[in-house]
């Protein structure tokens, strides 16, 4: 079966998580008779937070910059569950109508542009049928990682020796049974830290075994206490939530970045305070590098810590030299018993959730590509992606690209364009660089599989939100732009 019979599309959207839901109610509100589309290839509204299914999955920001500015989190809990999460989003496209306009199980296997018709062909697979849907405009709101594939680590002796259970986050084993077991995870991030308290509740006992380790900060996980909240209605003391985790978090941020020692020592001295004296500080909670150059960890109400001190959890610091059947064993000598292994060392980055691009039937790669005001990608026609911050939550990254997008399109609907190229400039000396700038080994080693920014113009990478925002909403839209208008009709 085939859509070619109808209207093309204005818009399509592809995914229904954070990004393709906000970009669906800016599309919506600023370009009202728009017709745009949802393409989702699961079930369920939520992307990330209707894949993750992990033990304890919950944000790794706050819930009020992680929530829409529109439909602002008005829950009392900074941090939040991944139950919760997708629930929100359930009930925001539901407020705004957007849920009537996604098609579940539409799995995009292809988009080619075709420069004749100035249209996007997308080649959707269905529960029971083939479709090819036009749109005049395509937007990527597909996520950064891989949902198909999960990383697989370089782990000595896993693939090979060990005989007992693995248990990837990304597709966590519903029917595992951890209780009374030995686990260890392997891994110092967001994930990692997540898992162990909520592990330990039933296990025999956890290990976050670590190369390296990371900074962790404790916050309280209860707002709604401050004074805005007693003197404020309620639907503005939860947009004052929204301001001031912004705030503090770029607060954060540019204090870490300005001042590397100063805000190590501080946050160290934060964590020693929090350990059990069995536990040292040194080596398992310094980390060789500064604050946030990789991200800094949150601890709700300090619950990791809370499990190292009742002996349920340790942590294991060094090199896996090779594992046996049942067990792991370090460089040091050390052997850690382990009837699962969690291997949580982070995602596979990717782009476009496995569509493959083409441009007028020659493939086109978008990870080649330099990134235009980090939305749009060189030389595809009609193309935007949704990137959110590494500094601060996804929704604010995805916040800038979807007013900017709906920029670009209302322009070229007053002008008459029905095409919008980013071109660089011939001779131009702008340099790549990476569109994410985290040491985390499994960013570093993903930036082949990833759009780059530049050094310069609208090539240039992010710096923060409220500069993000203002340049979405003012700056110049036609810098290192090409418009077109629909070709002439030849006269008989």
């Amino acid at each position: 079966m085939s859509d070619h019979a109808h209207t093309p599309y204005d818009a399509i959207i592809v995914g229904a998580g954070i990004s393709g839901i906000n970009t669906a109610y800016h599309i919506q509100r600023s370009l009202p008779g728009y017709r745009y589309l949802i393409l989702e290839g699961r079930s369920n509204i939520g992307g990330t937070w209707d894949l993750f299914r992990y033990p304890g999955i919950r944000s790794d920001t706050d819930l009020h910059t992680f929530g829409f500015g529109w439909n602002p989190w008005d829950e009392n809990r900074a941090i939040a569950d991944g139950e919760s999460i997708a629930k929100y989003l359930r009930r925001s496209a539901e407020k705004e109508g957007i849920d009537r306009h996604i098609r579940f199980e539409h799995q995009v296997n292809t988009a080619d542009w075709s420069s004749h018709s100035q249209l996007w062909t997308l080649k959707v697979e269905a529960k029971d049928e083939s479709l090819h849907i036009r749109t005049r405009f395509l937007v990527l709101g597909t996520g950064y990682y891989d949902y198909k594939r999960p990383l697989e680590p370089d782990i000595p002796g896993l693939a090979n020796n060990f005989k007992n259970t693995v248990a990837h986050p990304q597709f966590w084993p519903q029917d595992l049974d951890y209780e009374g077991k030995h686990v260890v995870i392997i891994g110092s991030g967001a994930t990692a830290i997540t898992l162990l308290p909520n592990i330990a509740k039933r296990a025999a006992h956890v290990t976050m075994l670590q190369r390296s380790p990371t900074y962790i900060k404790s916050i309280s996980n209860s707002t709604g206490n401050s004074w805005y909240h007693k003197v404020l209605p309620h639907a503005w003391s939860f947009k004052m939530d929204r301001v001031m985790f912004m705030l503090m978090i770029m607060f954060l941020y540019n204090w870490c970045r300005i001042f590397p020692e100063r805000s190590r020592k501080s946050l160290q001295n934060a964590i020693e305070k929090q350990l059990p004296g069995h536990i040292p500080i040194d080596p398992h909670f310094t980390p060789y590098y500064k604050p946030w150059d990789q991200r800094v960890c949150f601890a709700p109400d300090g619950d990791f810590f809370e499990s190292l001190k009742d002996g349920s959890a340790h942590v294991e610091t060094g090199k896996i030299q090779n594992m046996t059947t049942d067990s792991v064993i370090m460089e040091s000598g050390r052997v850690l018993l382990a009837d699962i292994i969690v291997p949580a060392t982070g995602l596979r980055l990717a782009i476009g959730g496995h569509i493959r691009i083409s441009v007028d039937n020659r493939p086109v790669s978008l990870a080649n590509s330099f990134a235009w005001r980090t939305a749009l990608l060189q030389d595809i026609p009609n193309l935007a992606f949704m990137v959110g911050y590494v500094n601060a939550s996804w929704t604010l990254g995805a916040e800038t690209s979807a007013q900017l997008v709906c920029r670009v399109l209302r322009h070229m609907k007053i002008e008459g364009y029905n095409v919008a190229i980013p071109r660089m400039p011939p001779g131009s000396t702008v340099q790549r660089q990476p569109i994410w700038n985290l040491e985390a080994t499994y960013v570093k080693n993903s930036h082949n599989s990833y759009p780059g920014c530049g050094n310069s113009g609208p090539w240039k990478g992010r710096t923060n939100y409220f500069v993000d925002l203002w340049k979405a909403k003012y700056g110049s839209i036609s810098q290192d732009m090409e418009f077109q208008k629909a070709p002439k009709s030849k006269s008989l």
